[in-house]
């Protein structure tokens, strides 16, 4: 979830909406990669989840990494929220979940670097609290009254809320974490193609990244449960949002779908103001019932862009958002698939060829299904299988493309970042169906085995 966002001064009209989104663009040489991850933390001993405040906490946690690792604090209403430093941030989620939202860097290389340091130093700072984070889509044994909230405004206002608009809010707030990828565009077009293609796509990530069969102690049916509480979570600002196939779709499109979607809070001065369900379309009227006679800054309607969960967004950049969190070295594959199918032109035509003449019934239920099954889905004679090989090859010849060395000139290119998810295509199996056995197998029912055998 978002930190409050820094988007500007007063909007005085309307075309500023769009203004701003189209303000991302960058040419080519400026592209940059930023990869987010969320894990779970919990006490060793109990195998609870970690609170906010205690020697063995989140707080805890934040606490040592600004005094021992040089990260600056970030605070609201006098507790500790996040870090920053180097131009990544250290955020919470509301059940505690810890992430990493990292720097915009050129190369996966780097991004690697980048996520082996930030979790290395927090295993550091773990080990010396007695605590541990496991990287996996969904918290497979808690439950929702075990879960604490951090102390963040936009949470409460969201909790309060998600029970009016769907049946699995809460869930998703306390007991999901994802990886995700932000990427850049250079112009209106780029971004059109690109979000097409996420979109469309979508569901190859979520099965390929799919680590989530448990919940609440048991399996659930799904290879990613995390995928399935999306569904049920608030349609007004989730799913596959077909008006981006249509004909015209670009930023105007988008300011009018955001200006539709209900909104959560207006800040102010330190302090989340209660807009739940009002109108951003009134706010710029000055009619917001929450500020009467207030009009909107550019920090607000940025604030707003972040309170849409698509499977993919725009912002400045756009979100890659359906993959389950997951092993430390599917963290550096997530960042490798996306940047290979989008960040080479060909590469890019490639992936639209293969989903351009879906519907939005097929993108659906590829996400359903995708979900359900993993690799093993099914629809209208595509077969996830199949089409993952072919996506992943494609993400691999725009990497080689991109010809991006690391480790000095020894590497020459980023491709070596997708051998996991050429593992599971070759095994046919992905992080779901490794647990699914040892839960049968090995572990003899005993959920508590993943603790010990998966955390990082």
């Amino acid at each position: 979830m978002s930190i409050p966002q820094s988007g500007g001064g007063p909007i005085e009209r309307h075309e500023q909406l769009a203004e701003y989104l189209s303000s991302g663009c960058k040419p080519k040489e400026d592209w940059r990669i930023g990869t987010e991850h969320e894990k779970f933390g919990y006490c060793r001993d109990t195998l609870k989840p970690l609170p906010y405040e205690g020697k063995r906490s989140i707080k805890g946690v934040l606490d040592a990494l600004r005094d021992a690792h040089g990260w600056t604090p970030i605070a609201e209403g006098g507790n500790i929220i996040g870090l920053e430093k180097d131009g990544a941030n250290i955020s919470l989620e509301p059940g505690g979940q810890l992430e990493l939202s990292g720097a915009p860097l050129e190369t996966i290389h780097q991004t690697c670097d980048e996520v082996n340091s930030h979790l290395t130093d927090v295993k550091d700072i773990a080990d010396k609290l007695g605590v541990s984070f496991i990287g996996l889509g969904a918290a497979p044994i808690w439950t929702h009254d075990e879960m604490p909230m951090m102390p963040k405004g936009r949470y409460r206002l969201m909790n309060s809320y998600m029970d009016k608009v769907g049946t699995m809010g809460k869930s998703m707030m306390y007991r999901t974490c994802t990886v995700q990828v932000n990427l850049d565009f250079s112009s209106e077009a780029d971004m059109v193609q690109k979000m097409r293609v996420a979109l469309a796509l979508q569901p190859v990530a979520t099965a390929l990244f799919a680590n989530s069969p448990f919940f609440e102690g048991k399996p659930n049916g799904h290879k990613s449960w995390r995928s399935r509480i999306w569904r049920d979570l608030d349609a007004s600002r989730t799913g596959m949002i077909p008006f981006v196939f249509d004909e015209g779709f670009g930023f105007d499109a988008w300011v009018e779908y955001m200006l539709d979607v209900p909104m959560y809070f207006v800040y102010r001065d330190g302090q989340y103001i209660d807009a739940l369900g009002q109108s951003f379309r009134d706010f710029m009227k000055g009619q917001l019932p929450a500020l009467p006679g207030e009009t909107p800054t550019l920090s607000d309607w940025a604030d707003h862009l972040t309170t849409v969960f698509p499977e993919a967004r725009v912002k400045k950049f756009i979100e890659m958002r359906g993959a389950d969190g997951g092993p430390w070295r599917r963290l550096c594959a997530l960042p490798a698939f996306w940047v290979g199918l989008t960040y080479d032109q060909s590469a890019l035509d490639a992936a639209w060829d293969l989903a351009k003449g879906w519907d939005a019934e097929t993108r659906e239920e590829l996400r359903v299904a995708a979900s359900v099954h993993g690799l093993q889905a099914e629809v209208n004679g595509i077969k996830m299988h199949d089409l993952a090989r072919e996506v992943v090859a494609i993400a691999d010849s725009g990497l080689k493309a991109r010809a991006m060395p690391g480790a000095g000139g020894l590497v020459p290119d980023e491709t070596h970042f997708l051998n996991a998810l050429k593992e599971s295509l070759e095994s046919g199996q992905v992080p779901a169906d490794e647990l699914l056995e040892h839960y049968h197998g090995d572990w003899n029912g005993d959920l508590t085995k993943i603790y010990g055998e998966y955390s990082y």
